[in-house]
């Protein structure tokens, strides 16, 4: 029953606005009563993500003249993390930047539920200078969490070079791989000499990220630079460069993926060799080396599976 009088309250209130239709005897009835509350605010909180402009601020106008953000700010003094955390969320989707202070005292929670929200809070309402926990963070970093935080950051700051780089020198490698992500977003080709001094991290998940975040650059020395350090990496680096090649267009790479699906130790690097041979326009050289008597049964299985997999 609840549910349904909520609902009926946003739609009305989303297609005729607030000030249409704001007597509702069912309605109002329930407005003191502090589950129907929490739970009116909850479902604010589902629906302002669904709707933009007038709508969304027919949404806010409902949280606003119902006093709903006194509802999540309670929430911040419970012991239930789970608790907590959800009312960070909501003062943080409903825009209540005043509450930011008192939500910021959280950062230092040890549940990750809470610090999650924190972050996400400080970067929704300050954009990049939210993110100076990053300085000291020693939580890694969820792809979640990473993608919320990169999806809440519309533009860098011209004296952002300390910040950035202090972030890519950070022994938390979370934090690299965000930053690196950041850069690759905004395309901060000032950056690719700190980038590729990465090349070389002692994390394999870091050279990756290197990898695609140079790619993101168009930097005109990038296939040059993932060639020259392509020998001292490990497999699963060395197929992230086959990919970027593959789809470089640069006819300069051929020969070079022609010598790793030849020699190549790795069958599963030699197929993707083979596809980036022929997506760069090379498929008579394919098939001449599938009719070659010289060319092993392996070698001709190899490009037989890449070109299927092409196919499909």
């Amino acid at each position: 029953m609840w549910s349904n009088l909520i609902n009926d309250k946003i739609t009305s209130a989303v297609v005729y606005g607030t000030e249409v239709n704001t007597k509702n005897d069912s309605f109002l009835k329930f407005t003191n009563n502090s589950a129907f509350r929490s739970l009116f605010l909850e479902k604010l909180v589902e629906s302002e993500s669904k709707f933009s402009g007038a709508a969304q601020e027919e949404i806010g106008n409902l949280f606003r003249d119902n006093d709903l953000q006194q509802v999540a700010i309670k929430k911040l003094d419970q012991k239930k993390t789970c608790i907590i955390a959800t009312g960070i969320h909501e003062l943080t989707v409903m825009g209540v930047r005043k509450s930011l202070p008192k939500i910021t005292g959280f950062l230092t929670n040890p549940s990750s539920l809470v610090y999650q929200e924190v972050q996400y809070a400080m970067v929704s309402f300050n954009g990049f200078d939210g993110l100076h926990f990053l300085d000291t963070d020693k939580n890694k970093i969820s792809e979640w969490q990473q993608l919320r935080l990169l999806l809440s950051i519309n533009k860098i700051p011209a004296d952002c070079d300390t910040s950035i780089k202090n972030w890519l020198a950070s022994k938390n490698d979370s934090v690299i791989i965000f930053t690196l992500r950041l850069l690759s977003k905004f395309q901060m080709l000032a950056f690719y000499p700190n980038i590729l001094n990465l090349i070389y991290h002692s994390s394999e998940e870091i050279r990756i990220q290197v990898v695609k975040t140079l790619q993101h650059l168009e930097n005109p020395s990038t296939i040059a630079d993932l060639i020259e350090s392509y020998p001292k990496q490990p497999t699963d680096v060395q197929i992230e460069i086959i990919c970027i090649l593959k789809t470089s267009k640069d006819q300069s790479c051929v020969d070079f993926l022609k010598e790793q699906l030849l020699n190549h130790s790795s069958s599963k690097l030699r197929i993707f060799a083979a596809q980036a041979i022929f997506s760069l326009g090379h498929l008579p050289y394919l098939i001449s080396l599938t009719l070659s008597e010289s060319s092993c049964d392996r070698l001709i299985e190899i490009i037989k599976h890449a070109m299927q997999e092409k196919i499909c």
